[in-house]
């Protein structure tokens, strides 16, 4: 029997955490979110992360494993066993960013390890993009190594970087040597307040030179989790305007789940047109898109 809509999850497993959101797709083509969480690995096994919260998502829509006709992996996700295929990362940022916010051309996904910057057409095809280099000390895990050493959560992070006052940029751009500048800036007496807001300005300010290098316009979405860092939010808005570069900055409330959220989407695209080829997704196979 031919359903009125879709029900798709994806799974997005990044280095440090696992997002998994299901969505509604109508037969008119309308999508809604119906449930997303994340959830920190914090050295546990990925697999059994991922399958808990899959697991937890599924029951909190009131969902079975069967009332889905796809579930799409995204990021590290070709770990997922029981995944029906999987998608690259680019193109469910992207398709997770224009559903979010459907007027963006493109978006920032800031991630643990590293950032990239991806332009999009409106049909959410990935039109080109800029990565930032191995070095971490443009990540969130680079973050959340200094919150540790400075005491203070990664909650806390935000609102200290908003009360600086004089804030003390970190002049290298290599991981250590900035960590090691934070440690003399400690040494000599500086506020957290005024070095966590130096950290979000440097970082902010490798994040615009990626954008303007990737030839962003108009609006950006920034995704992934520290879309949640309202420092880091107000630190690339002041430096978007202090090199005048032709966009401007935004978060969503749902930025951190933008993979799994386009994961799901292309899931349903896929589903979708399987279905108008009478093929089934067994026999279609778990590739990439």
């Amino acid at each position: 029997m031919k359903r009125d809509a879709l029900l798709t999850a994806g799974i997005d497993v990044g280095s440090a955490s696992v997002k998994v959101a299901i969505m509604r797709t109508s037969e008119a083509g309308e999508e809604s979110l119906l449930v997303g969480r994340s959830e920190r690995i914090r050295r546990r096994a990925v697999d059994q992360v991922t399958e808990g919260l899959f697991e937890t998502t599924l029951s909190g829509a009131g969902l079975e494993r069967k009332d889905l006709e796809y579930i799409a992996t995204t990021g590290e996700g070709e770990v997922v066993p029981f995944r029906t295929g999987h998608f690259y990362g680019m193109t469910t940022h992207a398709r997770g960013a224009r559903f979010l916010e459907p007027e963006v051309d493109a978006c920032i996904d800031i991630g643990a390890l590293h950032a990239r910057a991806i332009l999009m057409d409106r049909r959410a095809k990935v039109l080109g993009y800029r990565m930032t280099s191995q070095c971490a000390s443009g990540s969130g895990q680079f973050l959340e190594n200094i919150s540790r050493y400075l005491g203070v959560t990664m909650g806390e992070i935000g609102p200290l970087s908003l009360e600086a006052d004089e804030p003390e940029l970190c002049s290298s751009i290599c991981a250590v040597l900035a960590e090691t500048d934070v440690i003399n800036m400690v040494s000599r007496g500086i506020s957290t307040a005024n070095i966590l807001k130096g950290i979000h300005l440097s970082m902010a300010g490798r994040y615009i030179k990626l954008l303007n290098s990737a030839k962003a316009k108009d609006v950006v979405l920034v995704t992934g989790g520290l879309a949640a860092d309202v420092g880091l939010m107000a630190a690339l808005r002041e430096r978007a305007v202090e090199t005048q570069s032709s966009f401007s900055i935004l978060e969503h409330e749902h930025s951190s789940l933008a993979g799994a959220i386009g994961a799901a989407l292309w899931g349903a695209f896929r589903a979708r047109k399987m279905s108008r080829l009478g093929v089934s997704l067994e026999a279609s196979g778990a590739d990439s898109r």
